[in-house]
């Protein structure tokens, strides 16, 4: 699974938050198609979009689908399932991937990031990073990661801003986006085992108040 998210603010367009990543996220289904590669996973890809803090929508999608994280009914089946890779906010380039504390999943990482070293995606970090829709996978024991990225301006310029928008976009940027992702896709779908999966996290009651913001992800630069 590939997620992405939009967030358009006040007299901006979301152009880094994060219509870049959605569309990256497109991109990556249209290679898929067009070069015709073939993804052994049964399992049917799909997206999540993240709307509001806490990220509700997302929760309610695995919860659906796979495992509700206050009971972790359907855990025998989740952990069969999907895994997800999230293009988080921001138009620069991947530098790397958070391993979410899934250290199982570096020497897979690290063979898929070896054939993008020249286009400067070298980084695993053990760290996990929030913001995005895979938190809602990871909770149930699901591999979920986001990628490292490129601050570029987003922190100083266009994150929630009137000034985020079609202009602030890495075109070069975006095209190393979508190589690695699709690489990182159709590595997964047709890889004869299961991604390692961490130890299934104790099941976490609601609360009747859920967060109102978000933790920011690291920076590239922090994440080494």
């Amino acid at each position: 699974m590939i997620g992405a998210h939009l967030d358009s603010w006040h007299s901006g367009t979301g152009a880094t938050d994060n219509a870049a990543g959605s569309a990256v996220m497109i991109e990556v289904m249209r290679i898929l198609k067009t070069l015709n590669l073939r993804l052994e996973s049964d399992r049917a890809p799909g997206a999540v979009e993240r709307r509001g803090a806490g990220h509700p929508r997302s929760r309610s999608y695995v919860a659906e689908h796979f495992a509700a994280r206050e009971r972790h009914e359907a855990e025998a089946g989740a952990r069969e399932a999907g895994r997800l890779f999230q293009r988080g906010q921001r138009s620069g380039k991947i530098r790397g991937v958070y391993l979410q504390g899934n250290d199982a999943m570096r020497p897979i990482f690290e063979a898929w990031l070896r054939p993008f070293e020249d286009l400067g995606a070298t980084t695993i970090s053990i760290r996990n990073t929030g913001g995005t829709d895979h938190l809602s996978f990871d909770a149930v024991g699901l591999p979920g990661f986001q990628f490292i990225q490129d601050q570029l301006e987003y922190d100083s310029r266009t994150h929630h801003s009137n000034m985020d928008v079609y202009d602030r976009v890495q075109r070069a940027d975006m095209m190393q986006m979508a190589a690695v992702v699709t690489s990182f896709v159709y590595n997964a779908a047709n890889r004869d085992e299961l991604l390692p999966r961490k130890p299934l996290p104790k099941p976490q009651p609601l609360t009747p108040q859920q967060p109102t913001t978000a933790p920011a992800a690291p920076t590239a630069a922090a994440a080494r």
